[in-house]
């Protein structure tokens, strides 16, 4: 992978790690969660499950807080967080509090080692690299700090077919971009910038101008093309929420409605980003959750969730990434109001190879329970 090696700006206050220290219990992990951008379990789900996404939480936390904020060498505790970790996977005992507790979920839903050790990964590259030269330089990072997370959901609930896999990564990822095109300026701050640098080249932007006070046109258009590239990656990845019942439908309806709503709160603050990070009311995150539910629960849906989903499990890691196009001297429109509603596609022939989950939630409750999604489990895109 082309990258170029980190510029990690100010260091932050050598303070200690505090709730996700090594050798914290998972309960103290826990009370700082209502704080937290992404929500831990939901209380509607069964205390088994809850207690299982809490564990992938708290693990996922605790890597989290080591790549960013611990003081000293981060590598070399990430070195130890790792060796401890591998115990769960050797049959030993591991030491440390977090991975005591984690064992007991791995072991429970029988979760491969592989989504964490990314996981680490993803925080050990952190360290070294802040710049990223291709749009599949990126992705490539986002297979090691995201998908990682929707794997593991996937596998609590006993559901992580190669199908389910496949669409869950592309939510994964593309919940990572929003991310990153909400926090253009935090990033950079950080010494961060997490945009290709081809893109920036293509759309004669420069880091100075990331740094302005707030976007020139070639920015904004450079963070139209951006939102454009990760919605259509977010919406291949959407069929998933076909793909799963009940409580989890509900949930993968609200990432996929957060991701619609994040993206499209960029857009509504005509692609400027460069004075914070702009963030969707939770109204629209309803209202875009609904839609994804509703598209989910009507006639055809599941016929045509498994056919992506076949068809994703068979493609490329993402769809073929656009090219970045020069910026013109037109502004990005604001005017463009999202749809509330999705019509599903009726005409795919359905595939043989993937159980359907036979629970549906009617349309009528959509946007009521859509709501109660958007905090259902554990994250939605990546630890950082």
């Amino acid at each position: 992978m082309t990258a170029i090696d980190a510029r990690t700006g100010p260091p932050r206050p050598s303070a200690p790690l505090g709730a996700t220290a090594l050798t914290t219990p998972t309960e103290q992990v826990l009370l700082a969660a209502p704080a937290e951008n992404f929500p831990v379990a939901s209380r509607l789900l069964p205390a088994r499950l809850r207690e299982h996404l809490n564990a992938l939480y708290v693990f996922g936390r605790l890597v989290d807080d080591i790549g960013d904020e611990a003081p000293g060498d981060r590598l070399a505790l990430l070195d130890e967080l790792a060796a401890d970790l591998e115990l769960i996977w050797a049959g030993g005992e591991p030491k440390l509090p977090v991975h005591q507790t984690l064992a007991r979920t791995v072991r429970a839903c029988d979760l491969p080692a592989e989504p964490f050790r990314r996981l680490v990964e993803a925080n050990r590259q952190d360290q070294v690299v802040s710049r990223y030269e291709t749009y599949d330089d990126l992705l490539h990072y986002c297979t090691l700090s995201a998908d990682p997370i929707g794997r593991m959901v996937l596998g609590v609930f006993g559901l992580a077919t190669p199908a389910r896999i496949a669409l869950s990564d592309r939510i994964c990822t593309a919940l990572q971009l929003a991310e990153h095109l909400q926090d253009v300026a935090e990033d950079l701050a950080a010494g961060r910038i997490y945009l290709p640098l081809e893109d920036l080249e293509a759309f004669g932007v420069t880091e100075a101008d990331l740094a302005a006070p707030s976007a020139s046109p070639a920015v904004r258009h450079l963070m139209a093309f951006e939102v454009a590239r990760a919605r259509a990656l977010l919406d291949s990845g959407a069929p998933l929420v076909g793909l799963v019942g009940g409580r989890l439908r509900l949930a993968m309806a609200g990432f996929v409605g957060g991701g619609r709503a994040a993206l499209d709160a960029v857009r509504r603050a005509d692609y400027d980003v460069l004075g914070g990070a702009p963030k969707a009311p939770n109204t629209r995150v309803a209202m875009f959750a609904g839609a994804a539910l509703v598209r989910s629960s009507v006639p055809g849906a599941g016929a045509a969730a498994r056919a992506a989903g076949t068809e994703a499990a068979t493609a490329p890691a993402a769809p073929p990434a656009a090219t970045a196009a020069p910026a013109t001297t037109e502004t990005p429109a604001t005017t463009e109001t999202p749809a509330t509603t999705e019509t599903p596609a009726t005409t795919e022939t359905p595939a043989t190879t993937e159980t359907p989950v036979t629970t549906e939630t009617p349309a009528t409750t959509a946007t009521t329970t859509a709501t109660t999604a958007t905090t259902a489990t554990v994250t939605t895109g990546g630890t950082r």
